[in-house]
């Protein structure tokens, strides 16, 4: 642990976003969006395994020998860190992201001030777009800060993992962690509605069912923030309706037709003259022309409407350079953001005794094939029927009302 508290407390101080740790190879890092290799820092795949055994917990050290990888966040010195422990050739790997401690607001991220008009909506679906470590999730916590700065709301998030602690402000938030607070982000927003919630953020949205829901949330008078990987804005909404099947498809595309009001895609270049990385932007707004193309499935349109969208606020990437970018005075260094710094939230990590996080899981199940398949028994497990100690055989063609009938049955052979 010295050595790698050590190693972060280096990274933040020469300003790498990122480390990179696996077994018999130099330390890797990147700095300004460049890769580069430290060779005088190498871990053995023992100290590797070592090391993992001492910063996860016993939940994710389960998950890591099960899934072959883990997902966690945690703070060392102040320092806020996003980790992915993996498996690889050289046994075990670990990719490394320093996060700032303090959330940076929107302006000191060096983004467009319309951004903080997000946090006067009260309904619709926004989603932050771009590749893995162009600043989505960042972005994301910058508005939910001016959020809870500006208005009195109840925000649940659901991420993987959590990366950012907020302090109530104006609003109270409640955050939970896929794998720690909930079994799955399906789970997450099936409970969310029933917590009177006026903001909700979903960490990423990937499987279908977390889409559909996530439209649903948005479609019902909530605000909500989410995080997809897109390369544009078109590629976003065909990535939302292809997760579908196609006779879905226009259910899905009236939805995102309803609910979508911001759909922004994140870059990061390097400016030589600044010496760091920036956010360039492409923003779409829900005006009805765009929701109307959707509506239409006139998806490769959008570009054009983004084009021609100016006076409605929208942006190419070009012209967010030239515009915004070309015509900026002063740019904040992500040194600035992303210095040590005490966590914004001290309130203590609790696990309740109550939750059973080994039996909350669900685990996946091999399906079963029709010539395998015998007759339901019920054995000691099933004491709710009275039938502990005893096996009996259900009539596998009964209708669901004569299995009913004959459990009943059996209740009062049993008694």
């Amino acid at each position: 642990m010295k050595k790698f508290t050590a190693i972060i407390a280096a990274a933040v101080r020469e300003g790498f976003s990122d480390v990179h740790m696996t077994g018999g190879h130099p330390m890797v890092y990147r700095k300004n969006g460049r890769i580069q290799a430290e060779d005088s820092v190498r871990w053995t795949p023992q100290e590797v395994d070592t090391l993992v055994r001492k910063i996860l917990t016993p939940n994710q050290l389960r998950k890591l020998a099960r899934e072959w990888s883990s997902d966690l966040a945690l703070s060392v010195h102040g320092v806020r860190l996003r980790l992915n422990v993996f498996n690889t050739t050289r046994g075990l790997s670990l990719a490394i992201r320093l996060l700032p401690g303090t959330i940076p607001s929107i302006e000191k991220l060096n983004l467009h001030p319309s951004l903080e008009s997000i946090a006067g909506m009260k309904a619709g679906l926004v989603l932050v777009c771009g590749a893995t470590g162009s600043g989505k999730s960042t972005t994301i916590a910058a508005i939910i800060g001016e959020i809870n700065r500006s208005r009195s709301t109840h925000i649940v998030t659901l991420e993987d993992p959590i990366e950012y602690r907020y302090l109530s402000k104006m609003s109270f938030i409640e955050q939970r962690e896929l794998g720690t607070h909930v079994p799955t982000f399906e789970k997450g927003l099936l409970d969310v509605l029933r917590e009177n919630p006026d903001v909700i953020v979903v960490g990423e949205l990937r499987e279908p069912e977390v889409m559909r829901l996530t439209l649903n949330a948005a479609e019902s008078g909530h605000l909500v923030i989410a995080s997809l990987h897109a390369t544009n804005a078109e590629d976003a909404v065909y990535r939302l309706c292809n997760s579908f099947h196609v006779e879905a498809q226009e259910e899905i595309r009236n939805k995102i037709a309803s609910a979508m009001q911001w759909i922004v895609i994140q870059q990061l270049i390097f400016r030589e003259d600044l010496g760091f990385r920036i956010p360039v932007l492409s923003i779409l707004r829900g005006t009805q022309a765009v929701k109307g193309l959707i509506r239409e499935n006139k998806i490769f349109q959008i570009e054009s409407a983004i084009q021609m969208g100016k006076a409605d606020g929208m942006f190419t990437m070009e012209r967010y350079l030239r515009d915004f970018i070309g015509t900026k005075k002063k740019f904040v260094p992500p040194s600035e953001n992303f210095r040590p710094s005490p966590e914004i939230s001290q309130d203590a990590i609790y696990i309740s005794p109550l939750i059973d996080l080994d039996g909350g899981m669900p685990k996946p199940r091999r399906p079963i094939p029709a010539h395998e398949a015998k007759p339901a028994v019920f054995q000691g497990q099933h004491a709710e029927y009275g039938l502990e100690g005893h096996v009996h055989s259900l009539d596998e063609k009964a209708t669901v009302d004569e299995l009913i009938s004959q459990l009943e049955n059996l209740r009062k052979v049993k008694k």
